[in-house]
């Protein structure tokens, strides 16, 4: 299977939003030629956004008995665009663009400067302090959200997520705008969306603890399953809930793969793939490898003979020219997208063992092109 080719008139995860805000009368939310149209209730008084983090439509379609509420508001696919991670995904939401745009182009990656970044800590990669002070999350990502544009024209904006994440750098990066609102528990989110749709308001919640699961113990496992399940309760809950005129849309950032073992690629022990490169970024199904000067197209070379068929492999211009991260690539993006990028086929895994070993011992990836990964629910309800 070739790398699919990613089409501008194909609905995406960026569109949500401004789709969302449009309907409510938030028309600055919407651009001409960037957004496609998306079918909603008409006379909208207050809707949600809720992102499941993981929850992908292969996935949600595999284990439907375990959703029934979820699977009975089945409709229509997105796709999240490359790479298929949590900071692209909520960078999407956040600001109504692809990654090319708002420039959060994996789970980590080189900042000009600053060396690796992780973008969901916001700290050096793999570990380090803080980095707030010095990489303040409003210059990295320095495009309006959607959220500030529906607050300036007038309307009461809330982002309902994790207590934890409160002013943290993903948060300031492509989520302010709103006023945020931490919640601790699946009842707390529950409660505070049904509040902000009930008052006419406009929400962003989130849930990542699917996501997390699967990562631990796999995609589908009994842990992963027994989660979809409150999963499924919370969202009953909110439709339960919703007034005449509400509005809830249910979204996922990602889908997810189970590696297979005999297929995982131990990058740190394989000296022939880091000849030449001086850091490698990104994650097991979405990596950027960063090299010295002049030598990209002979790594490339060296990455597509190695992995073969384990991996889309393509310089940094080729993968911007076939439209990984967008129609639109700005200057800031370009700088942090790898030399050379690497995606994985399958259910291969590109780990880094001894420099990464928290994230190459999950079971569960995601980042790359396979539609287990890329293709997530649109699940609309109204009051």
């Amino acid at each position: 299977m070739d790398v699919p080719s990613p089409s501008p008139d194909v609905l995406h995860l960026a569109d949500v939003v401004p789709a969302v805000l449009a309907a409510m009368g938030v028309t600055d939310a919407q651009r001409e030629g960037v957004h496609h149209h998306i079918d909603l209730p008409d006379d909208i008084r207050g809707a949600c956004v809720l992102l499941i983090d993981g929850l992908g439509a292969q996935l949600l379609d595999t284990y439907a008995d375990d959703a029934p509420v979820l699977a009975g508001l089945r409709g229509r696919n997105l796709r999240v665009g490359y790479p298929s991670t949590t900071s692209a995904g909520l960078a999407a939401v956040g600001t109504g663009r692809r990654s090319g745009e708002h420039g959060m182009v994996g789970y980590s990656f080189r900042i000009p400067d600053h060396g690796v970044v992780n973008a969901l800590r916001w700290t050096p990669h793999p570990f380090g302090a803080d980095l707030r002070d010095v990489l303040v999350p409003e210059d990295v990502q320095p495009l309006p959200t959607t959220f500030g544009q529906a607050a300036a024209a007038g309307m009461a904006v809330s982002v309902i997520s994790g207590a934890e994440f409160t002013n943290s750098g993903l948060t300031r990066a492509v989520l302010r705008g709103g006023q945020y609102v931490g919640v601790h528990r699946l009842g707390d989110l529950a409660a505070r969306v049904q509040q902000a749709v009930a008052d006419g308001g406009f929400c962003y919640g989130y849930h990542a603890d699917l996501d997390m699961l699967g990562h631990l113990y796999g995609a589908g496992s009994t842990a992963w399953r027994m989660q979809l399940r409150q999963v499924d309760r919370l969202v009953e809950s909110i439709v339960d809930a919703l007034p005449a005129g509400g509005l809830l849309a249910v979204v996922a950032d990602h889908g997810m793969v189970n590696l297979d073992e005999a297929d995982v690629v131990d990058l740190d022990s394989r000296p022939d793939l880091l000849d030449g490169v001086v850091a490698v970024a990104g994650e097991a199904r979405a990596r950027h490898v960063y090299v010295a000067d002049g030598a990209a197209d002979a790594v490339a070379e060296r990455w597509r003979e190695t992995l073969g068929a384990k991996a889309w492999v393509r310089t940094k211009e080729q993968a911007i020219a076939e439209g990984w991260f967008g129609a639109r690539v700005s200057d800031a993006a370009r700088s942090r997208i790898g030399d050379v990028v690497a995606a994985a086929r399958d259910n291969v895994g590109l780990v880094r063992r001894t420099v990464e070993p928290l994230e190459s011992a999950l079971i569960g990836q995601h980042g790359s092109w396979t539609d287990a990964e890329q293709l997530v629910p649109l699940l609309i309800a109204g009051g």
